[in-house]
């Protein structure tokens, strides 16, 4: 009998994370097929009042998503779930009316259009993961979700060519056809998301349970790990600028004279399934702080094996399709551990009140500004070194840097778990609408 409760609750659980995380997966897929389209084409002709098209086209949507995470991180932090599926459906209307209004204006006033794109879509990963944090298996469904990014990018810019260079779709035209394919799919998963449960006694347990939180809340909260959300920010923020450089000019980056329209698909697809299978495999890992370590020490690895590989790369001699994959790879694993798992991690480890939502959007907030600045100070400043210098160079920095504050990080996680470990029995009062932890009389004797 116990035997076939068990078979149940594993089919169960299974059923769930295939309904939950692939809901997850293919929704914000879709939404790159509203953001992303338009990195396929490269406006070699245009300029946009002596701006290089595609480099304002690129910041004018980013400053878009960059405002939106501004205004997300009190929007998603205080989203309630019976308005998440409101939210959902109105943004991604929203978005693709911006995308046709980019295809019925004359360039490069068009441009303009992409801010409210960006605007419009800014907030979707933080809706779409409050559907799915706070449970036991939430590792395995945020990994679906995560690795959405790898894959849907490289589909994004091969679907993009596809239908410019094949059905020969007018390019300012062209992200406006495939957003309107997406749009009422993406209806349907904002109806599915909302179907899901609301987690279960036992995923509480485990993970901690999930809630909005006030801007008095959301301030405690950053004063309390200020040194480890400082260096965590630092490192995003870094992450972030080689990231966008990679997915908005990798069509610059790489010659795509002689490669396949499919090139950015095949290869994400296999970094997709290796990332897939690194970060499911923390849902056996039940300790969170264990977790914690774990991630660090991956990112560690590989932002520092990201920059060795760039700084040696005339050495290795390695083909358009290698080095991609090889800057892919490691990239892709730092950027979505910060995106998914980690934060989901160390609510549960130190028993915040609050969501993931929160702190996503401030490090999203923060690697866009970096972003924004990087790309108009290239431009302003005419810099004229070409797209794979300039990213290989940023990325033999970007990897440095970063693997020496995530080494450092796992330090300073530890000297917090040990004066968490440490800390008495304690309870929690309410102050102000803020939850403050306070020791017991009595267990403060005993110590």
């Amino acid at each position: 009998m116990e035997f076939l409760k068990t078979k149940n609750r594993h089919l169960n659980n299974f059923i769930f994370i295939i309904w939950a995380g692939g809901t997850a997966l293919l929704s914000y897929s879709l939404i790159y097929a509203l953001r992303k389209p338009y990195t396929a084409a490269s406006f070699d002709d245009l300029d946009f009042f002596g701006i290089d098209y595609k480099v304002a086209v690129t910041s004018i949507q980013i400053l878009g998503y960059l405002l939106a995470k501004l205004a997300g991180i009190k929007l998603i932090s205080e989203l309630k779930r019976e308005n998440r599926f409101k939210f959902f459906v109105i943004s991604v209307i929203l978005a693709e009316l911006s995308l046709v209004m980019f295809g019925l204006l004359p360039a490069p006033y068009n441009a303009f259009a992409m801010f409210f794109n960006g605007l419009t879509l800014g907030c979707m990963w933080g809706v779409i993961f409050s559907f799915i944090e706070g449970r036991k298996v939430t590792d395995l469904l945020a990994s679906l979700l995560g690795v959405s990014i790898v894959f849907s990018s490289g589909l994004a810019k091969s679907v993009g060519l596809y239908v410019t260079n094949t059905l020969s779709v007018d390019v300012f035209w062209m992200p406006a056809l495939i957003g309107a394919v997406a749009l009422p799919i993406l209806v349907f998963f904002a109806f599915v998301l909302r179907a899901l449960p609301h987690p279960n006694s036992e995923d509480i347990e485990r993970k901690s349970e999930r809630v909005a939180i006030s801007g008095k809340e959301r301030k405690a909260i950053l004063i309390k790990y200020l040194p480890i959300l400082s260096l965590l920010f630092i490192a995003n923020f870094l992450l972030m600028i080689l990231r966008d450089i990679k997915e908005d000019f990798l069509v610059d980056i790489i010659d795509m004279s002689n490669q396949s329209a499919w090139l950015f698909t095949k290869v994400d697809s296999i970094v997709t399934l290796i990332i897939l299978g690194l970060f499911g495999l923390l849902i056996f890992v039940k300790s969170n702080f264990k977790a914690i370590i774990i991630l660090l020490i991956l990112v560690t690895i590989s932002t520092a094996t990201m920059s060795a590989i760039s700084f040696y790369r005339e050495e290795l001699q390695l083909s358009p399709t290698v080095w991609l994959f090889t800057q892919s790879l490691p990239l892709y694993i730092s950027f979505l551990t910060f995106q998914t798992v980690f934060f989901d991690r160390m609510i549960a480890c130190f028993k915040i009140r609050g969501n993931v939502g929160y702190f996503i959007a401030v490090i999203d907030f923060i690697g866009y500004v970096g972003t924004v600045t990087l790309l108009m100070t290239k431009e302003y400043l005419k810099v004229t070194t070409e797209w794979f210098t300039f990213y290989n160079q940023l990325s033999v920095f970007v990897g440095a840097i970063s693997s020496v504050i995530f080494f450092f990080l796992i330090f300073l996680f530890i000297k917090e778990q040990k004066k968490t470990v440490s800390t008495p029995a304690k309870k929690h009062i309410l102050i102000d609408g803020i939850s403050f932890a306070q020791v017991s009389p009595a267990l403060a004797g005993q110590k």
